[in-house]
């Protein structure tokens, strides 16, 4: 059987060393700082609880021995009591020696006196393992909370820094809009363009009205000219046939008279 004594102080040196491990994760925790943090603690972390993981299965594999040695030991114990009380016959009948029951009787004392010790040493395993126990558990909710602390801290990195990048948008797109605007209002080659734009649109305005005042004789002479020649020229809508004819001709109106006149005087003639 193993001795276990002082199992109890190993376990509490244990709890002791955990507990301070505990407390700098949680600093480290607190202090998180997703900029410049890495995987190390964390790794720190999740080593620790694989090795007193390890340290607890071998723990609830020594517990296990030392109960079951208990409970040998009692059904070695009751059954040597159960026994001891035909073999004063037997040795009253000759069946065996005062040797063998001499024998006995020291084997069945010895167990009775070990039964304390294995008693304890199985309390010292149940109470190492139950703060083995307590302490992967304890180190399993600090990598857990390790874990959601760098998760939520991640996250508000990443918000941070899009907020971040939507005010250098922002503040980007005003210093653009305040260039234009300073270009639209403060330009002097803009202003000087349109200086010279207007002074050309005065210029052409003014040559505009020295031609018109120039026009003027050449339409008025124009003017009297048509008035002239519809005084002098009937409108050719009213224009009778022999007009039209001695127009289109060439020939005087007499000219063309006379034969017509010759041809009455025949006809009265006749």
């Amino acid at each position: 059987m193993s001795n276990l004594n002082g199992w109890g102080l190993t376990a509490r040196l244990i709890s002791k060393h955990f507990g301070a491990l505990g407390d700098r994760v949680s600093e480290a925790i607190a202090n998180f700082d997703p900029e410049t943090a890495t995987e190390a603690d964390r790794d720190r972390l999740a080593d620790s609880l694989r090795q007193t993981a390890q340290k607890l299965a071998a723990a609830r594999s020594s517990f296990q021995k030392e109960a079951d040695d208990v409970v040998k030991l009692r059904q070695l114990i009751a059954t040597d009591e159960q026994a001891a009380g035909t073999l004063g016959d037997r040795l009253a009948a000759g069946k065996i020696s005062e040797a063998t029951i001499t024998l006995f009787c020291d084997e069945l004392e010895a167990n009775k006196a070990r039964m304390p010790q294995e008693l304890q040493e199985e309390a010292d395993a149940r109470q190492y393992m139950d703060e083995l126990q307590t302490i992967v558990d304890a180190l399993s909710k600090q990598l857990a909370d390790f874990d959601s602390a760098a998760k939520k801290a991640m996250q508000a990195l990443a918000s941070a820094r899009a907020q971040q990048d939507l005010q250098n948008l922002r503040a980007e797109r005003q210093a653009q809009l305040a260039g234009l605007s300073g270009m639209r209002g403060n330009s002097s080659a803009l202003n000087a363009l349109t200086r010279r734009a207007q002074a050309i649109s005065n210029e052409a305005a003014g040559l505009k009205i020295v031609t018109d005042i120039g026009q003027r004789p050449y339409e008025q002479a124009a003017e009297l000219e048509a008035i002239r020649k519809s005084v002098s020229q009937p409108a050719i809508g009213n224009e009778s046939a022999l007009a039209r004819l001695q127009r289109l001709s060439g020939q005087q109106p007499a000219q063309l008279a006379a034969p017509a006149e010759t041809a009455t005087l025949a006809l009265g003639k006749a």
